[in-house]
Formats: C-alpha cells, sequence, structure tokens
C-alpha cells in the first residue's frame, strides 16, 4: 500500500463529518480493549509495525499537501523521499503479513485477543483521524483472506469484523470521492466548506507533528536553493519533445501478479500501446508476463533490479542494478528495449555512463499520475488530465502494481482519446530531447583583507611583585597567542609574547620601541595588542581620568612613574607605520579620548585606505576583572575567544571587524558580570577597521571530535542570551573610552559566492555542534548543503549530528550521501560503520569498516575499526 492513501483518507474523513469517526458502530469497551490486549501479549508485535506504517503515511501527506505552492525541484524532491517512504510501507508490510499469519495460527483464546487488540488500535485508538484508518486498509484485506480460510465460528465473526472496517472505509471513499479531487486540483480557489475546514485541521495538525524539510532532510534530501532550470541531459528522453497532443503511457514497478496482465487487458480494448519498466526480481518471479507484454506489441524496458535508490550507489552495485536487471529482461525475452528509467527518477553521472557502457535510454517522465501516493482513482485521473491540458503533451507516469491505478487508466483513456490524443509506443528510434545545459556561474573570488604582515604583542602577568597575584592572567595572554598563530596565521616568531616576570615596564616599551621598529613595519601591516593584568585610574589636577597598565614590576604607591599610561599607549599606536592597531586590555580602568568613524557598502576597499587605531578595554574605572571563566581565563577574555572563534562574526561574511568583537564582547560580558566593557578610536584613527578573516573549517565530525566542558557550554549560552537581549539586530549600546554612550554596529557583509556562503554555513555549525546545540547545528549544516549540494564536508557534519541524536538511519543515510559525493573520505565510512552498527546491520557495517581501513590503513582510529570488525 502506497502512502497516497494518506492524503485520500484524510479528506474522505472530513467527508464524513468529523475529525473522529470509529470504523465499526460501537467501539469496543476500553477495559475490554485492555484485557485484550493482555491476552495478546504473547501475540507478534503488529501494532508497532501499525504505527511506523501509519507515520510514513502521513508523512507522505505533509509532503505533498500543498504541491502547488512547490517549484519543480522541490516537487521532484518530494516525490522522490515520498516513493522511499511508499517503498518503507511496502517492506512493511511483507513483514506484517507473515506476523498476522502467525497470529491466526495462535491457540483460540491468544488468537481472539490478539485479533481483538488489533482490530480495536485501527477502529478506535486515540489520536486517530479517519484518514489515518486507510493506511490500514492493506493489513485488514490481508486479514480478511486468512480468516475466510478459517471456518470456525470466532474466524466468521472475526471476517465479519473486518468486512465491516473494510465496507466503512469504502464508504469514506465514496462520500469524498468528489472532495479528493478537488484536493487534487492543487487546490484551486473555492468556497470554503466544512469538508475543506476539516482537510485543513488535519493538515494543521500533522504539520505540527511532521514538517516537509524535516522529512526530506531525515532521508538523505535537501533542496538546495533555486538556480536557473538547467536544461535535460543530451540524451535522455522527456516527453516535452514529443508533438502536440501525443502521450506515451509507462508503467513501473511491475510485472505484478494481476494488475500488469489487468492494464494490459485495458490498453487491448482501447488498442494503444504503452511501455512496461519493469523490476529485474520481479521479471525473475513472474517469468512469461514480459514476453506477453511483447508479444501484445508494448515495449519492456529496465528499472533496475531492486528498485534501489541509484543515484546513491556506485561502482559494481550500481553497475549490477542495472546489468542484472537488463540480463533478467534478455532471459525473458530478447526483444527487450533499450530503455531504463531510473528508480524515484535519481540518477548520477556514473548511472548514466553505465547506460551508455550497456547501451541504454534514460526515459524521465513530464506527467505524474502520483498513484503511487494518491488512493483515490477519480484523483489520480484528474491529476493526469488536469496536468495534460497544461503541457498539451507528455510521457505519463503510472505504477502498475495498484488496484487504483487499474481503476483511473479508463478514466484517462476515455478523456485523452475524446480530445483527440495520439498515444505513441516505442519502435526503436529516438524521441526528441530538450539540448543543451547551463554553464556554471564563475565563482567569485575569496575576499582578502589586504594586510602584508601580521605582528602581535601579548603581555600576560599573574606574579605581581608588588601587586595583588592573579589567576588567570598568563593562561589569558597564552590562548590569545594560540588563537592568532594557530587559527588566524600570524608567524609566531612575529608575536611578541611577556609573561610573569618578563613583563616589566622597561620590557613592555622595548617591544613597541625596538622589536617593532626592527621589524621595519610596512604600511599595510597590522598590529595586535593584547594586555591581561592589573588596570588603574588616576584623576589629574584637571579633574581628567588618565588610565594605567600595570607592568609586573610597578609599585602601587608609584603610579604616575613606573607604570603605562593611555597616553603613552596612545602616542606609539600613531607613531607605529602600520595601518591598524588594535589594543585588547582585560584589565580595568578609563580615561581616554577618542575618535570614530563609520562604516561604508565597500568596506574592504574603503578599509584599506583608512588608518586605524582602536581599543577595546574589559571595563572601566573601579570595576574588578572577573576571573573564574572556563577553561581558567577570566570571563573577558573566555569571551573574547569565543568572539574570536565566529561569534563575532555578526554580519556572516567571514569577516570580524574591530567593531563586531566589541558589538559581541562588550553586552556578552557585562550580562555575566560587573563590567562594562568600552571600546572606541584612538586619536589619530581615520576610521579604518581591524580585521580578522575567519580561516576555512575542514573537521569532518567523528566520535573524536572535541566538544566543550558543560561549564563552558553554560556559559557561552548565558553570553549569547544577554548578548541578543541587548541587541538591536547588529546593533548595540556600549561606552566608549571615556564612560560615554555609544551605538555601534557590524558593517554590511562583504559579497560572497553560494561556495563561501556553503562554508561560512558549515563553519556555524561547528561551533555549534562544539556547545552541544544539535539542533541549531542541523539547521547550520543544512544551510550549507543548500548553498551547495555536493558540500560533502558537510553531508557528514549534518550526518553526525543525526548520529549525537541517536538518529541512526538518518545518521547513515548522510554518511552515505558523504562518500557518494567524495568516496576518498575515509572518516565518513567509519562514521557510516558506526551507525549501521547501532542499527544492528552488520554486513553494512563491516563493508563500511573495511573501506575505511582500506582508504586510511593508519588512521588513528584504525584499531578501534578493527576491534569493530572483531565483533561482527
Amino acid at each position: 500500500m502506497k502512502s497516497k492513501l494518506m492524503i485520500a483518507a484524510v479528506v474522505a474523513a472530513l467527508a464524513a463529518g468529523g475529525a473522529y469517526v470509529v470504523l465499526r458502530g460501537t467501539p469496543a469497551a476500553a477495559p475490554a480493549a485492555a484485557q485484550s490486549a493482555a491476552n495478546a501479549a504473547t501475540a507478534p508485535a503488529i501494532v508497532p509495525e501499525l504505527q511506523a506504517l501509519l507515520a510514513n503515511y502521513r508523512k507522505v501527506i505533509v509532503l505533498l499537501a500543498d504541491e502547488k505552492s512547490l517549484s519543480d525541484t522541490e516537487r521532484k524532491a518530494a516525490n522522490q523521499v515520498g516513493q522511499s517512504l511508499f517503498h518503507e510501507n511496502l517492506e512493511r508490510l511483507a513483514r506484517i503479513q507473515p506476523l498476522l499469519a502467525q497470529t491466526q495460527a495462535l491457540p483460540p483464546a491468544q488468537r481472539d485477543a490478539a485479533a481483538d487488540a488489533l482490530l480495536s488500535y485501527i477502529e478506535s485508538a486515540e489520536g486517530l483521524f479517519d484518514a489515518d484508518r486507510l493506511a490500514f486498509r492493506e493489513v485488514l484485506l490481508e486479514l480478511q483472506k486468512l480468516a475466510a480460510a478459517d471456518q470456525t465460528l470466532p474466524a466468521i465473526k472475526l471476517h465479519k469484523r473486518v468486512s465491516e472496517d473494510l465496507a466503512a472505509l469504502e464508504d469514506i471513499e465514496k462520500q469524498y470521492d468528489k472532495e479528493i479531487s478537488d484536493i487534487f486540483s492543487r487546490f484551486d480557489a473555492r468556497a470554503i466548506t466544512p469538508k475543506r475546514e476539516k482537510w485543513e485541521d488535519y493538515i494543521a495538525h500533522l504539520r505540527k507533528l511532521y514538517s516537509r524539510e524535516q522529512i526530506m532532510k531525515d532521508y538523505g534530501v535537501i533542496v538546495p536553493y533555486p538556480e536557473p532550470p538547467a536544461a535535460a541531459p543530451a540524451k535522455e528522453i522527456f516527453g516535452t519533445g514529443l508533438p502536440p497532443k501525443t502521450v506515451v503511457l509507462t508503467f513501473d514497478d511491475g510485472p505484478h501478479g494481476s494488475y500488469t496482465e489487468e492494464i494490459a487487458a485495458i490498453l487491448k480494448q482501447y488498442n494503444v500501446p504503452g511501455v512496461f519498466f519493469e523490476v529485474g526480481q520481479n521479471v525473475s518471479r513472474y517469468k512469461g508476463e514480459s514476453k506477453r507484454l511483447i508479444d501484445a506489441g508494448h515495449a519492456v524496458g529496465n528499472h533496475s533490479y531492486s528498485h534501489a535508490l541509484l543515484s546513491k550507489q556506485t561502482g559494481d552495485k550500481l553497475y549490477g542494478e542495472i546489468a542484472n536487471a537488463d540480463n533478467a529482461l534478455k532471459a525473458a525475452d530478447e526483444r527487450r528495449s533499450p530503455l531504463f528509467r531510473f528508480p524515484y527518477g535519481a540518477r548520477n553521472a556514473e548511472g548514466m555512463a553505465v547506460l551508455s557502457k550497456l547501451g541504454l535510454r534514460s526515459v524521465m517522465w513530464n506527467v505524474d499520475s502520483m498513484d503511487w501516493a494518491d488512493p483515490v482513482p477519480s484523483s489520480i485521473a484528474n491529476r493526469v488530465l488536469t496536468t495534460l491540458n497544461k503541457e498539451q503533451r507528455g510521457i505519463i507516469l503510472f505504477h502498475d502494481i495498484h488496484d487504483r491505478s487499474v481503476k483511473a487508466l479508463p478514466m484517462v483513456l476515455d478523456k485523452l482519446i475524446a480530445d483527440g490524443y495520439s498515444f505513441a509506443g516505442w519502435d526503436g528510434t529516438d524521441f526528441r530531447v530538450a539540448k543543451g545545459s547551463k554553464q556554471p556561474e564563475p565563482e567569485k573570488l575569496a575576499v582578502s583583507t589586504g594586510y602584508a604582515n601580521s605582528y602581535a604583542v601579548v603581555i600576560g602577568i599573574n606574579d605581581y611583585q608588588k601587586w595583588p597575584k592573579l589567576q588567570y592572567a598568563v593562561q589569558d595572554a597564552k590562548a590569545i597567542r594560540e588563537t592568532l598563530v594557530g587559527k588566524f596565521g600570524f608567524d609566531s616568531e612575529r608575536v611578541f609574547t611577556l609573561t610573569n616576570g618578563e613583563a616589566t615596564r622597561n620590557n613592555i616599551l622595548a617591544v613597541f620601541h625596538d622589536k617593532l621598529a626592527e621589524a621595519r613595519l610596512k604600511k599595510d601591516d597590522r598590529i595586535f595588542v593584547f594586555f591581561a593584568g592589573h588596570g588603574a585610574t588616576r584623576q589629574l589636577s584637571s579633574g581628567r581620568n588618565l588610565g594605567y597598565i600595570i607592568p609586573a614590576d610597578s609599585d602601587p604607591q608609584q603610579v604616575g612613574v613606573d607604570a603605562i599610561p593611555m597616553t603613552d599607549l596612545q602616542n606609539i599606536a600613531e607613531s607605529l607605520n602600520a595601518k591598524h592597531v588594535f589594543f585588547v586590555m582585560d584589565a580595568c580602568y578609563s580615561g581616554l579620548g577618542l575618535t570614530r568613524g563609520g562604516g561604508s557598502n565597500a568596506f574592504l576597499r574603503d578599509n584599506a585606505r583608512r588608518i586605524g587605531r582602536q581599543m577595546l578595554t574589559a571595563g572601566g574605572a573601579d570595576q574588578m576583572v572577573a576571573d573564574g571563566g572556563p577553561g581558567g581565563h577570566s570571563v573577558f577574555t573566555w569571551t573574547l575567544l569565543q568572539a574570536l572563534n565566529g561569534k563575532a562574526d555578526l554580519n556572516g561574511d567571514g569577516l570580524i571587524t574591530a567593531t563586531e568583537l566589541a558589538a559581541y564582547v562588550a553586552p556578552a560580558v557585562s550580562s555575566v558580570s560587573q563590567q562594562t566593557p568600552a571600546f572606541g578610536s584612538l586619536p589619530g584613527s581615520e576610521g579604518g577597521e581591524f580585521v580578522f578573516q575567519l580561516p576555512v573549517e575542514a573537521e569532518f565530525l567523528s566520535a573524536q571530535s572535541a566538544q566543550l566542558p558543560a561549564d563552558a557550554i553554560a556559559l557561552n549560552s548565558k553570553l549569547d542570551t544577554g548578548r541578543s537581549q541587548q541587541a538591536d539586530g547588529n546593533t548595540v549600546v556600549i561606552k566608549n573610552l571615556q564612560g560615554g554612550e555609544q551605538k555601534i554596529a557590524a558593517p554590511k557583509p562583504v559579497d560572497a559566492s553560494a561556495r563561501q556562503l556553503a562554508q561560512r554555513a558549515n563553519d556555524r555549525g561547528l561551533q555549534l555542534y562544539k556547545e552541544k546545540q544539535y539542533a541549531q547545528a542541523e539547521a547550520a549544516f543544512t544551510e550549507a548543503l543548500k548553498y551547495r549540494p555536493d558540500f560533502g564536508l558537510a553531508a557528514n557534519n549534518l550526518g553526525f549530528v543525526y548520529y549525537k541524536q541517536e538518529k541512526y538511519a538518518e545518521a547513515a543515510r548522510w554518511f552515505e550521501n558523504t562518500v557518494q559525493i567524495d568516496a576518498s573520505r575515509a572518516i565518513a565510512y567509519l562514521n557510516l560503520g558506526d551507525a549501521r552498527m547501532k542499527q544492528a546491520d552488520a554486513d553494512k557495517a563491516r563493508k563500511a569498516y573495511a573501506s575505511f581501513l582500506e582508504l586510511a590503513p593508519n588512521h588513528p582510529s584504525a584499531a578501534y575499526a578493527r576491534e569493530q570488525l572483531k565483533k561482527l
């Protein structure tokens, strides 16, 4: 039974005049149902299978409920996933049939209790709409057949009860036959009726349970952002190339034990040809059917051996799916046609190459009857006719494995013949194909901050001689140095570091006056200065405040003599022959005069022309630096490190300006401490911005990927929340260096290509993963794949986020997508093996681990993979 039943069922229930209708006249009382369930404790567990069947049924409704609003790409993706759901339900029905037979073979008391529990669920389970119950038609038919074979009195009663339920389903369909046609005519505008409101209620109910995008993503499909439509591949056959008012009738997934013969009889009656795309394993099962079709003048084509999703197959497995089916067809009749249809219409370049090698031609369609998802024959027929009214020609897709298709076909043929359509058959010649292909858009060049060399002065002091000792300053300085070198590519020899006793007044000034002077700075260089230690503020006789940073050897009684005033740093900043200088001071004081410049649209170009001298401080006078942050850092430096890891890229352009750092750090820190960080430009600045360019992240998530500890995650959550509460978009009010207030905002984002946007989304996802924000990370990796569907890194990372949420089937689909995109990605095979192990699929796990070891025998996780193989 296909997912199609979903929508029909829904509508039928609504027509019946209520959202919930019991199938039988008198539902079983709750105590009786409970007793039946207890008596059936030893019966096969059928109800969980029914619940899974229903879940897939509902998902198809959500996928297809508003087809009219979908683009062609979205509709194709929804159909592909819908067919996957349908085939899952076919497999599930195949599992349910022997379970029903086992139930009928139980001792009488257990058998009757099990049957009652099963039917009570279908008839009166809480939360079921009548529309839901149509999902169980095939189960009821099978149960009816089993009961008919048993002539005992309980079996006769069971047969009667099941027959009543089936009659109720028929009644629902009859009542809703007209309404379902309206539903499947793409919801054209019409007067609102109570039944329509019921339908909307049901759809609203289902959308609370599922979303179309999530269903598709769970099945390994993400619809990319729209692009200009690509022309059809050169050697494929599409219905759009047919002459006006000409159609080709095609039937997929057979041969079937009875429906294929019935469809052939209808075609004979109307004297029209058809093309049957047959599944190889079905050809072997129904050996004479293919020959009979060819004898009757129809074409028989290849539909793969097992109806696998070939776009995710490669190598021998892909080749075998196509070649083995072709061999089965040749064995049935050498006259088989060279036509091939990819299951679900999903193909890849390798699959097309296999067709070329085997002399086969791909046939698509442009008119989808949706008979795999729609249970109502009149609705199926109406859809075909409505589409043809617009297209005026086409290859029509039916399936010869459904009773509803048999019923819909005469309705379609009657109307098309009356309208003067011709029916084309395959005569060994070519159909016309849309030619040409879309040229890829030239990739935009990567942005550049335009710096020549990058220098840094990093100072951290814990062990003061005469001031109170600190705990975190040295650790803060080391972390900043590691970030500058490891993340932003500063040359370690150009990062001058002073800690504890090294950071005397003379040594600090010598770095600026001597070390940087010896470096022979160029006008396009940048300098980053970080200080973590004590700060102080003195009020001058004029009443103006003056701030100081405190070296390791400073005397609290001689601050004006042996500390370093901010005015000295301002003079140093103006004297340095560098484009941009940025001071970040993890110390609290006040007393600086500032000027500020604004941003512009052509930010990087204008910024390269302007000198920038900026400063960010941890707080103002009489404020204490908050220590005790995660990882042995102060709260300010921890927040700064998180900002530099990407949180401060407020406009999402892959660049972090000094202003963006301040706009993130200042409100975040003030929200979790008594500090009020200040920011501004020093005298001599011309409005230039110090810029960090975020590096491209290339980590493939795996079990070895690090995540933040709980205390870090908790603080980051507070920082993000606090910052967002104080911000108006990317604009925020913070302190300036004189103690007043100012409004700052990130510059407008730099233009980027889809590839760059995809990379940034992936990088955000990695950051969120480290904070165990799995839902947000999933959304970020999804965004990356919308920009770039062939992004193997993001596909793997999305799969691993699913894995961490214990969604192993979904994870496995995305790991398979990853190796389909790039078969050399060893870590994706390791992840796939782990996901298959969790699914208890030993064969697939074994293959995945073996592929990993073949690609990376010396990988650090190779020993782990070998141990896993020993367990299989």
